[in-house]
């Protein structure tokens, strides 16, 4: 877990990075366009994905989120039981402010179903949710937790503490 700003980005940067990358594809695949768009499109689609996502976790919804988690009642000191609930109001955060996100690129593509728009970001909304925390709990997260802590955290606060040893 990072412990300081600078561990914090690199770490909103990599859950990020490897979250819009599943889901563009899961639903790009969910609306039958693997096949169709073309890689222009599909880099398109990550570009714009990445840009928004990263900007609202900085932003809006990563604050909006931690402070949700820890105004829930359970047991602080319990590691799993923090990050299960950073992850769930993570998750519940970026689903609804992406599947709106998702829906606007599908109507700028031309690519938006006939159903009426609430309709749309409904269903939208459940298949993404269903599909993220699981893939957040299961497979991002401890990924993510993983190589951070092997490739990133601790390298910032080191080479501070040299620097102004030196």
């Amino acid at each position: 877990m990072p412990t300081n700003k600078r561990e914090d980005f690199y770490f909103g940067l990599m859950m990020v990075t490897g979250m819009v990358i599943v889901m563009t594809f899961y639903n790009l695949y969910n609306h039958g366009l693997i096949g169709t768009a073309s890689w222009a499109e599909i880099g398109l689609q990550l570009l714009a994905g990445f840009v928004v996502a990263f900007v609202l976790e900085l932003f809006v919804v990563g604050p909006a989120a931690k402070k949700a988690a820890f105004l829930l009642p359970y047991d602080k000191s319990k590691k799993g039981l923090v990050i299960v609930s950073l992850a769930l109001c993570m998750v519940l955060g970026m689903v609804t402010v992406m599947s709106l996100f998702g829906l606007a690129m599908s109507h700028l593509t031309g690519n938006a179903a006939d159903e009426p728009l609430l309709a749309s970001y409904g269903s939208l909304w459940i298949r993404n949710f269903l599909f993220a925390l699981p893939l957040q709990l299961i497979v991002m997260g401890p990924l993510v937790r993983f190589l951070f802590a092997k490739f990133v955290q601790g390298r910032f606060s080191n080479a501070s503490v040299e620097g102004r040893a030196a």
